[in-house]
């Protein structure tokens, strides 16, 4: 008798935008938005901190498709094409066979794709296709507008996330027979840019209006009493969506097939750490809610080491089997799954590059940044800057929704030499150049240094 060689596992991305961490039961979130999440990533692998790279939607995107850094995608801010020819997850799994798709918001061709398709040579690699450069710009809640493969217009009918589910599940029952791999781009629970608003379905806002709101946003209030609500709605409807594909994959036998990662670009901190929504060092932009369930990560329990977006990438083509890129700068988290975490970063490193350039790093116990201070110390091209100022540190052991800043804290500059120097290196392990910092104990006597110091670790 002759066996019949195993097939690949299919792999589904539900990516969701601009959703918090603490939007999840697992993170204690007391409303029950996410019973599926919660219970799926339970019987998976919950990934507890993990941290954008980029807390704004192109940028993380670039990340997301490559795995590497925006300073290395070139994509630094909004606006910025993905170079064609960067290695994608697309690519990868279509040269090991698959079937690829991407459905949703793309926020990767460059200027000017706002209200017509996206370029097929813009796509990332992808096969089928059904999408909107910025879809926030495109479309409405009750009015989905995309592009399909042969760049034709398409409308949808239904609320958004489920004009995309039902996208997702036609895709899912037409490539049941070849593996597959499929990104599902949902542009909820992002604000809709032209009524700076969160619109939640018809009847899943009031349900939610002076519910529970989380320390930060009750300590700084921001449009937290006016937005939390319908974005509360937005990200119950969202979980329902991921119910109802894995239901799809349960009924058509995938499920055991089938490696699903859920995942957001970045959080929303409801201006009050800026003038908008995101591009902030805080966990209320870079702290997002993650997990992966299926072949590879089943009762993989709950991780608490620091994984970056950048990590995610190489995690599931080392789940599929497939060889993991040179080019990608993350790191598979399946050896954490099965208890092997030596040599495991402490840190996750983050970048922001539009509206403020800043950088940052992020351990179990510390979280510690540095901005610039004017736009003259920019290279606006490249997303970086030639003079930084220590700005930020947090004991988030004590002070989880980062509301005492202690970097002029004498008493913990032992801390912030450390930081500082462990942010120094993994800024030059990603390619940048070391940066000049002024430090926060020197600028109060506006001197400038550039020693770190001998202390530093």
């Amino acid at each position: 008798m002759s066996s019949k060689p195993a097939r690949k596992p299919n792999v589904v991305v539900f990516f969701t935008d601009q959703q918090r961490w603490d939007t999840v039961g697992l993170h204690g979130n007391p409303l029950g938005l996410t019973p599926h999440f919660d219970r799926l990533a339970s019987r998976g692998t919950f990934v507890a901190n993990s941290i954008t790279c980029q807390p704004v939607c192109g940028p993380a995107r670039s990340c997301l498709q490559t795995g590497q850094y925006a300073t290395t995608t070139g994509v630094v801010r909004n606006g910025i094409a993905l170079r064609e020819d960067a290695v994608t997850l697309a690519k990868c799994f279509g040269k090991a066979g698959y079937q690829t798709g991407y459905i949703g918001k793309w926020h990767l061709a460059g200027p000017g794709y706002r209200d017509i398709g996206v370029a097929k040579h813009l796509r990332g690699g992808y096969d089928y296709w059904l999408g909107a450069d910025v879809l926030e710009m495109s479309s409405r809640p009750y009015d989905t507008r995309m592009w399909d493969t042969e760049d034709k217009p398409v409308k949808l009918p239904g609320y958004r996330v489920d004009a995309l589910t039902d996208a997702a599940i036609r895709y899912i029952d037409e490539h049941q027979e070849d593996p597959f791999f499929l990104f599902i781009s949902y542009l909820e629970p992002h604000h809709q840019n032209n009524a700076d608003s969160y619109p939640a379905p018809d009847g899943l806002t009031q349900p939610y209006v002076g519910r529970y709101t989380p320390p930060d946003l009750q300590a700084l209030g921001g449009t937290s009493a006016q937005h939390l609500p319908g974005y509360y709605g937005m990200i119950k409807r969202l979980d329902d969506a991921l119910g109802r594909l894995q239901d799809t994959l349960k009924s058509l036998g995938l499920e055991d097939d089938t490696i699903v990662m859920f995942t957001s670009d970045h959080g929303s901190h409801f201006k009050t750490r800026n003038r908008e929504y995101k591009r902030s060092v805080h966990d209320a932009s870079v702290h997002v809610p993650t997990a992966f369930w299926g072949p590879g990560f089943t009762n993989g329990g709950r991780l608490e080491e620091q994984i970056s977006l950048v990590d995610l990438p190489p995690s599931l083509l080392d789940a599929a089997g497939l060889e993991v890129p040179d080019t990608m700068q993350g790191r598979s988290i399946l050896p954490l799954t099965r208890g092997e975490r030596e040599g495991w970063p402490e840190e996750a490193f983050f970048q922001t590059s539009e509206e403020q350039i800043a950088r940052g790093i992020r351990t179990q116990r510390w979280k510690y940044a540095i901005e610039t201070k004017s736009r003259d110390d920019w290279n606006e091209d490249k997303g970086t800057a030639k003079r930084y100022y220590e700005t930020y540190l947090y004991d988030l052991e004590v002070d989880p929704y980062e509301l005492h800043n202690l970097i002029d804290s004498e008493g913990h500059l032992p801390v912030i030499k450390r930081m500082r120097q462990r942010l120094i290196s993994c800024m030059k392990a990603v390619g940048e150049a070391e940066p000049e910092i002024v430090f926060a104990e020197q600028e109060q006597r506006g001197q400038l240094l550039s020693d770190p110091g001998e202390e530093a670790l």
